[in-house]
């Protein structure tokens, strides 16, 4: 059994696979171009530096020495179904070098997990002039640029205490990703008088999130995107709905109204797709480059290859949209997929994969929580705010931890960040 791709919904079914089978009879590998894994809802933390991705990151190597899987590192170039093997790419090192040969693997179960990507919707300049936060490479790429421009700042109001000299960062796309980051770049602007920069606070700091829909975060109600507004607003956010982007240049933003937004730092976080090379492995694909599945997680191409998270569009029946690309549905999908290996090698009908929403949740960080639970979890629709969002929020990814390491060292875990929050520095600053 292969996995490709170590995101949450990828790691926490080697997990269960290597728990449940072991090595004595099963072989299960796991494929990621990385070495470690970080919970992506985490990222925007990341990239404001309030997180130190080295104290979260989990890396694959000793995880699988601990739950009986095997890793190997490469990125995924092609599929050969009539053979059931895979190929990976060679690993390059920074200076182009070969490392590792690209190599075949082979598979009798092949499971897709190799998340999404932002989608540019192809317009002009965003490539070239953007920042994304799709991995942590990318989040401590903002990080870096974002610091030097801070000290920038500092300096230029050392140098003349009557200096407009002011941070701009330009964030298009209102919804977990893009409201996340702009209170979090605020959190950590506030801190940053505390670690040598002593003129410098969150008044320096200029964020505009651009929307092209009527308002920010969509996925939540009216009130619940009205009180996130609101909040953003009390930060000091720039927030424009109904602003359509149609040209990124070097440090601007060209509306479709014609306006340009002077920004220092651009993000991109206005929508996600599936990676080009899933159109090109000869499977069923939306749009979007997102593989497409039956109720079963299975491929409409071939049985024997399953595909869960991002990557993976399934419409449930009597529905008009594909499941949301959450961490919810990776973590769900993730054990429908384990059960039905499971039955596959039993010969036993397989499950259907049945979506549970439990509800979204954006935190304002630690300024505030909005947003709504679902389903079971309430019997129909509540919304939340303040702290108890805030402990529903902080719980996600107690779960994940839990998901990925088991009950035992999940807690553990647990408990030690707990004690970093304490003895460790408030930002991440190198």
């Amino acid at each position: 059994m292969v996995v490709v791709g170590g995101g949450a919904g990828g790691l926490e079914l080697v997990r269960k696979l290597g728990a449940k089978y072991g090595r004595k009879k099963h072989d299960i590998i796991l494929v990621d171009k990385n070495l470690s894994h970080i919970w992506k809802p985490l990222l925007h933390e990341v990239a404001a530096g309030s997180l130190d991705a080295n104290l979260d990151e989990v890396g694959y190597r000793g995880h699988c020495a601990r739950w009986g899987y095997r890793f190997f590192q490469g990125s995924l170039e092609s599929i050969d179904r009539e053979a059931k093997t895979i190929r990976l790419a060679p690993v390059l090192d920074d200076h182009g070098d070969e490392l590792i040969g690209g190599h075949t693997i082979r598979y009798d179960i092949l499971v897709l997990a190799v998340g999404s990507i932002s989608n540019d919707f192809g317009v002009p300049g965003v490539a070239e002039h953007c920042l994304y936060l799709d991995s942590r490479e990318q989040a401590d790429k903002f990080r870096t640029k974002l610091l030097n421009h801070c000290l920038r700042v500092s300096r230029a109001m050392m140098a003349d205490p009557g200096a407009d000299a002011r941070v701009k960062v330009a964030i298009v796309g209102a919804g977990a990703t893009g409201v996340e980051l702009a209170a979090e770049l605020f959190n950590a602007a506030g801190a940053l008088r505390h670690y040598g920069l002593e003129v410098f606070d969150e008044s320096r700091m200029d964020v505009t999130i651009l929307e092209a829909g009527p308002r920010i975060l969509p996925a939540l109600s009216e009130k619940l995107s009205g009180a996130a507004r609101k909040e953003l607003n009390k930060l000091g956010v720039t927030v424009r709905e109904q602003t359509q982007v149609i040209e990124a240049r070097r440090r601007a933003m060209v509306t479709q109204t014609g306006d340009v937004i002077e920004a220092d730092l651009m993000v991109w976080a206005a929508g996600v797709k599936g990676a080009e090379f899933l159109g090109t492995l000869g499977l069923a694909t939306n749009p979007r480059n997102q593989i497409l599945v039956t109720e079963t997680m299975q491929t409409l191409t071939d049985p024997d290859i399953f595909a869960l998270g991002d990557c993976a569009s399934y419409t449930p029946p009597e529905q008009d949209v594909p499941i949301p690309p959450r961490a919810q549905a990776a973590h769900q999908m993730a054990a429908t997929v384990f059960t039905n290996i499971k039955r596959k090698q039993k010969g036993r009908k397989l499950k259907s994969f049945v979506y549970e929403d439990k509800g979204s949740l954006i935190s304002l960080s630690r300024f505030s929580t909005v947003g709504s639970l679902m389903g079971n979890l309430v019997g129909g629709a509540l919304a939340v705010e303040g702290r108890m969002a805030r402990l529903i929020y902080t719980s996600l990814y107690r779960m994940h931890l839990l998901g990925i390491h088991g009950w035992l060292r999940g807690l553990g875990l647990m408990l030690v960040g707990r004690v970093n929050r304490v003895v460790r520095p408030k930002l991440k600053l190198h």
